[in-house]
């Protein structure tokens, strides 16, 4: 829509287009009784879009019958120009037939009026337009503004996410697909001292300023900049995490979580979750699905969560991920299953030259689209 200076129009502005200079006088005078409505006049329709768009009228009064211009045609033209497409347009004609009333609406006029009618029709129904649009444009502005500060806030929580690691202990990668709204998801790790490797990700409830701010102040915590938390063990983190954050406290939000500890020395990995997808670890050992048996956090205080332990190979693999990435909703109805995500990421996935890559490139065909409902993440973790 239309804009004045890039800002939104809020005075009423009329454009009469009318060869017959009479007729312009005439409404001219109708303006003048209202001081908030500012009038122009063009007397050669040839120039009636070049006017319009120079002083970005609220609405658009227009004659039919001009020397040189089909006045049906210059409707079409006002719609057919993006500046003006969407200013209403209110024809003046003094033709009455049904027929050109009905193509003059059918070509994209607003209204039709009959020439001239009483000054206080015409005064109230250039309020009528003019109010409606410059709605519109208010709308829109604040939808643009809107769109903007989201877009912001999406971007400052891309940048907290970490930089891959590729180091002769240990090598990283992830891949993160936010959906189309701001959403919840967040994952890191961070070296707690010289052997001690830490690495979660959490998944909030719903989309949205709400869910992104409660994972930017999860994910805090968890990076130490926040509290005196032991990152060290995970039953205690997640306990930890699920006293900060109860529901009843934070909009009823509540998120899954996973936590783990590897101690890059002996490769003992300790971990604990809440009511997240388990993490798969693939190796010399096969496949293990590393579970949180916990409950979701946030929903229940006080409760204890218990952690796991399990001893890793050089050369396995961790994949940590959000259920954006396994809860695919298929063309036909049918959700893609946890046991068809982990046959694809072990007899394919896990053998390209980026695997998380190619299990995007693969959820992204399955749903026909690369544009996910829900946010999803992914950390691929290599030990060396």
């Amino acid at each position: 829509m239309s804009q004045l200076g890039g800002t939104t129009a809020q005075r009423i502005s009329v454009l009469l287009i009318d060869d017959q200079a009479i007729i312009g006088e005439a409404m001219r005078r109708i303006c003048a009784t209202q001081p908030d409505i500012t009038y122009h006049f063009v007397s050669d329709p040839r120039k009636a879009i070049e006017e319009a768009l120079r002083v970005q009228p609220t609405v658009i009064l227009q004659d039919l019958v001009m020397p040189g211009v089909d006045g049906l045609d210059l409707v079409r033209e006002f719609r057919a120009e993006p500046g003006t497409a969407e200013i209403p347009l209110v024809v003046l004609s003094s033709k009455e037939e049904g027929t050109t009333k009905a193509e003059a609406f059918a070509r994209g006029a607003n209204d039709y009026m009959v020439k001239l009618p009483d000054p206080l029709e015409i005064i109230a129904r250039i309020r009528y337009h003019s109010k409606g649009y410059i709605a519109a444009l208010e709308r829109n502005a604040a939808y643009e503004a809107l769109r903007s500060e989201l877009h912001q806030a999406a971007e400052y929580v891309r940048s907290l996410l970490p930089e891959p690691i590729d180091e002769p202990r240990l090598r990283t990668a992830w891949e993160f697909t936010p959906s189309a709204s701001l959403g919840g998801d967040c994952f890191g790790y961070r070296m707690l001292d010289s052997e001690r490797f830490a690495f979660w990700l959490i998944d909030v409830c719903g989309h949205g300023v709400g869910p992104s701010l409660l994972s930017v102040s999860v994910r805090n915590m968890l990076q130490g900049l926040t509290g005196s938390l032991d990152l060290g063990e995970p039953g205690l983190v997640m306990a930890a995490l699920n006293a900060a954050f109860q529901m009843s406290r934070h909009n009823n939000l509540y998120f899954t979580g996973w936590y783990g500890v590897l101690d890059l020395r002996t490769r003992s990995l300790r971990w604990s979750g809440g009511g997240h997808p388990p993490v798969m670890a693939i190796g010399s050992s096969g496949v293990r699905e590393l579970e949180s048996q916990n409950p979701i956090v946030g929903m229940i205080d006080g409760l204890p969560y218990e952690e796991t332990q399990v001893h890793l190979d050089r050369g396995d693999r961790l994949y940590l991920y959000s259920d954006g990435l396994v809860e695919i909703l298929l063309p036909n109805g049918s959700v893609w299953s946890h046991s068809q995500f982990r046959e694809f990421l072990t007899r394919d996935a896990l053998h390209a030259p980026r695997p998380l890559a190619r299990m995007l490139e693969h959820t992204s065909q399955l749903q026909g689209s690369p544009q996910y409902a829900d946010d999803v993440s992914a950390v691929e973790i290599e030990v060396r």
